[in-house]
């Protein structure tokens, strides 16, 4: 598994509440369902090749 990259993100308060609010919901950390919601944006717009369909719900492997 390749590294992760560390960064500092610095948010609105109200939009950290809400993905607070999202993460416990799905019942992951903050910073899971931020990564999470940016790799499926990223996937959306065709700017990531998808190596795995397991990171997909709803999707089987081909």
């Amino acid at each position: 598994m390749p590294e992760k990259k560390k960064f500092l993100l610095r948010l609105d308060g109200d939009l950290y509440e809400a993905l607070e609010k999202w993460a416990a919901d799905d019942l992951r950390s903050v910073n899971a369902e931020m990564e999470f919601l940016l790799k499926e944006a990223v996937r959306k717009a065709g700017r990531l090749k998808d190596s795995s369909n397991a990171a997909r719900p709803g999707r089987e492997e081909r």
